[in-house]
């Protein structure tokens, strides 16, 4: 695993966003060979969307032969409800790129059969031969995606009941009514994170911190779902200072001291 530290989150979203540009130039994709991207939703990935966008007007990037899977997405609300995550795709992403409408690829949340609308999304996924590159954010608790704490460190693209503290933490944006928000949502599972060929992970601000400790300093366990990244050959986490504020100074040192010395080397990768 890699970690990466930097300033704050606008930091953090340029950084990545330039890993991700250069990951995509270096893949050459083509429309034979389209690169393959899992996308997140939530507040963590917005500076990096910001900076992708603005990286694509200057014409630095193409996202015509990019295909993109997304993390979930709710059950049971419009995709054009303001908090459905096909809306915040669309508004803080797609509509700004040149991503073809066939390449994207959103779970539906209101799909006659829900279970099968999931067994699909797996077979999309193997019909491309899988995911190049994950990108991901976690929850407070470390749950990514919808894998709250509890779930099966092997799951798949499923149906999941959200819990109460999720639930609760997502009423604020349906103006603090709790009955309002979601209770059910289509994820992608543990395994199915895990299965891409690479897994970069954003973890910023200081609600985080806890989660940054359990994953990195912890043990592997299915309480803390983001935790499985530790199995994965090439997992990477960047994250702002604010979320090291509960890893013990030796680890933080240890990192940086490692991109200190990657930075003055060919093999350098951000």
């Amino acid at each position: 695993m890699r970690i990466l530290i930097k300033k704050d989150k606008d930091e953090v979203g340029i950084c990545v966003a330039d890993y991700l540009i250069k990951k995509i130039k270096a893949f050459k994709p083509t429309k034979l060979k389209p690169f393959v991207l899992g996308l997140p939703t939530g507040s963590s990935p917005i500076p990096t969307y910001k900076e992708l966008i603005r990286r694509h007007k200057l014409g630095d990037i193409s996202f015509k032969n990019i295909i993109t899977f997304n993390m979930d997405e709710y059950v049971g609300i419009p995709e054009n409800h303001p908090q459905s995550y096909h809306y915040f795709m669309y508004d803080n992403l797609f509509n700004h790129i040149d991503i073809p409408e066939k390449n994207i690829h959103i779970l539906n949340g209101n799909a006659p059969d829900l279970e099968r609308e999931c067994v699909e999304y797996e077979k999309e996924i193997s019909k491309v031969r899988g995911i190049e590159l994950m990108l991901g954010g976690i929850g407070a608790d470390g749950h990514i995606a919808f894998n709250e704490p509890g779930s099966s460190l092997s799951s798949r693209t499923r149906i999941k009941s959200l819990s109460y503290n999720t639930i609760l933490d997502n009423s604020r944006f349906y103006d603090d009514n709790i009955s309002k928000v979601p209770t059910k949502a289509l994820t992608m599972g543990v395994g199915t994170v895990m299965d891409a060929k690479e897994v970069l992970i954003i973890i910023t601000g200081f609600n985080k911190a806890r989660a940054l400790r359990e994953v990195v300093e912890g043990s592997i366990s299915h309480m803390w779902t983001v935790s499985m990244l530790q199995m994965h050959q090439r997992g990477i986490i960047v994250c702002d200072e604010m979320a090291t504020m509960e890893l013990k100074v030796e680890t933080v040192k240890y990192f940086r001291n490692i991109e200190n010395i990657a930075a003055d080397n060919m093999f350098k990768t951000f």
